[in-house]
């Protein structure tokens, strides 16, 4: 299956989490925080922690570690706190 990462068309296998295709892509920081602008990615893999946050098909907040890629997913990095498109 086919998803977009950041506007860039990427392969992904089904079952994927979108963290495991952002790091299979070599992507390891794909949100920004709020205060500070610090780059963060997948940290405990649970959703536990929200650092791994990113915006999926227009829905900010999305916890990457724990939604799998759908074919035709746009996925882009999240900085800050973004309200739904």
């Amino acid at each position: 299956m086919k998803v977009l990462i950041d506007g860039k068309e990427t392969v992904a296998a089904e079952g994927q989490t979108v963290a495991g295709v952002l790091l299979g892509a070599g992507i390891t920081s794909w949100r920004a925080t709020r205060d500070g602008g610090r780059p963060r990615g997948v940290f405990c893999g649970i959703g536990v922690c929200f650092d791994c946050l990113v915006v999926v098909n227009g829905i900010p907040d999305v916890r990457a570690c724990q939604r799998l890629v759908r074919d035709g997913d746009e996925i882009r990095a999240q900085h800050g706190a973004e309200l739904p498109s």
